[in-house]
């Protein structure tokens, strides 16, 4: 493949990303620790935040679609995210990841993406 490719391209596009969320988002929900910023929550508010989510990281690796939701530190200001949820999180990803046999090169680009979004989400 070409270098010059995007990440989006890379990882294999909308339905290449669509399973990675399909897979990340029920072990978070599952998780004992991340598991309550998932209570009480409909199934329509979860549909939306899946399709926001597929949004969010289709159009920050460079595809085509447009995010439409509110920055990330706004989404996650007040949800109590501490660096331990971070963490569990960060283990979920690497195990989605892992699952999906992703290359280095591009689980790199991914995993560094995510750090990127850290300082938005966890609370000091």
């Amino acid at each position: 493949m070409s270098a010059a490719q995007t990440l989006y391209a890379r990882l294999g596009g909308y339905d290449a990303v669509t399973a990675v969320v399909d897979d990340l988002l029920p072990r978070l929900m599952a998780d004992p620790q991340l598991g309550r910023f998932w209570q009480n929550r409909g199934e329509d508010g979860l549909q939306r935040e899946k399709q926001l989510l597929i949004d969010f990281l289709c159009s920050s690796a460079g595809g085509p679609l447009y995010y439409t939701g509110r920055d990330m530190a706004l989404s996650h200001k007040g949800m109590g995210i501490s660096e331990s949820d971070w963490s569990a999180f960060i283990g979920h990803v690497n195990a989605t990841l892992d699952k999906f046999q992703l290359p280095e090169q591009e689980r790199g680009e991914v995993l560094a993406f995510i750090e990127s979004t850290k300082a938005d989400m966890v609370e000091k």
